[in-house]
C-alpha cells in the first residue's frame, strides 16, 4: 500500500473514531434533537446498528466504562465493510453506521439492522422494545445477529426474540434450500469465521482458530417465506472485516465474511 493510501485510511480512521465517540452516539426516541434530520440518508444504503441497554441496564457499557457491547468492532468493521461494498457491488453504501436505539421512529428507514454481542451483552428487550422490533420484521426489516457463542449465549437469543416473533420459530439453514446463501454470491463451503480472539499460532506456524464449539447458520421467517432474522452463531462477522487487512487474520474467513455480507445487504434490499 502506498503512503498516500495509508494517510487516507488513517485521517479516515480518526474521522470516524472521532464521530463514534460523539456525533454518532445512539439517538433515543426522546432525544429533544430532530431525529430525522440527524437521519437524513447520505445514499442509498445505511448500515445500522441496533442499540441495546447492556444487562437492561441503558448507558451501562462494559463494565460501565466503555461504550456497550452494541458498538463492538466500530467503528472499523464499518470502514472495511464499506470498502467491500465499494468494490464487489453498485450498491451506494454510506461510509458510517447509523446507531438505532428500537423505540427509534428512524429504525423504518433502514432495510438491514446489525446486532453484535447480544450474548454477553445480555439483550433482554422490553415489551415495548419487542413489539416495535416485530414491527419492523413483520413490514419487511431484516436484523443480522452476529458474535455471540456457547450454549448460554445461544439461550439469551432464544429469549429475546421469543418476545419479538413468539409465533415464528428460529431454524436452521443450509445452501441447499435457503436463498440467503445465493442472492449474489453461491456460498457452498461455509468455513467458521472467527473473532480475532479465537485465533492462535500453532507449532507449525500457521494461524489456526479454536470457537466454543461448531458455527451454526440459522434464521427466522415470516409466514410467506421470506427471511426476517440471519443468525450467525459461534462467528464473528464484524471481526473479519474489522480485520480484514491484518496480516494474520486468514483471508479465505474474511473473504467469507465478507460475501455473506454482501449477499445479506442484497437479501434486505430486495425482499
Amino acid at each position: 500500500m502506498s503512503v498516500s493510501r495509508k494517510f487516507i485510511k488513517l485521517i479516515a480512521f480518526c474521522f470516524l473514531a472521532d464521530i463514534s465517540m460523539s456525533g454518532a452516539q445512539p439517538v433515543l426516541q426522546n432525544d429533544d434533537n430532530n431525529r430525522r434530520g440527524l437521519m437524513d440518508p447520505e445514499a442509498e444504503f445505511h448500515m445500522a446498528r441496533m442499540v441495546y441497554a447492556d444487562g437492561g441496564v441503558r448507558g451501562r457499557g462494559r463494565g460501565g466504562f466503555r461504550r456497550g457491547w452494541w458498538a463492538i468492532d466500530y467503528p472499523q468493521a464499518e470502514i472495511h465493510f464499506h470498502g467491500g461494498v465499494d468494490r464487489l457491488t453498485n450498491v451506494e453504501m454510506a461510509d458510517d453506521s447509523h446507531h438505532i436505539d428500537l423505540l427509534d421512529d428512524a429504525l423504518f428507514d433502514h432495510p438491514w439492522l446489525f446486532a453484535q454481542q447480544i450474548g454477553q451483552g445480555q439483550w433482554s428487550p422490553t415489551e415495548e422494545e419487542a413489539a416495535r422490533l416485530r414491527e419492523y420484521l413483520l413490514k419487511g426489516g431484516f436484523l443480522v445477529l452476529d458474535d455471540f457463542h456457547n450454549d448460554y449465549q445461544w439461550g439469551i437469543m432464544i429469549n429475546a426474540m421469543s418476545k419479538v416473533l413468539p409465533n415464528h420459530a428460529v431454524v436452521e439453514i443450509s445452501p441447499d434450500r435457503d436463498e440467503v446463501f445465493h442472492v449474489l454470491y453461491d456460498l457452498d463451503s461455509l468455513t467458521q469465521i472467527p473473532g480475532e480472539r479465537h485465533l492462535y499460532r500453532s507449532g507449525d506456524g500457521s494461524i489456526r482458530a479454536q470457537l466454543e464449539g461448531p458455527q451454526r447458520w440459522a434464521g427466522i421467517y415470516d409466514d410467506d417465506g421470506r427471511m426476517m432474522v440471519a443468525i450467525n452463531f459461534n462467528m464473528d462477522m464484524g471481526d473479519a472485516w474489522e480485520h480484514a487487512d491484518d496480516a494474520h487474520y486468514p483471508e479465505p474467513m474474511t473473504a467469507l465474511a465478507y460475501r455473506f455480507g454482501i449477499n445479506y445487504l442484497i437479501y434486505a434490499m430486495t425482499h
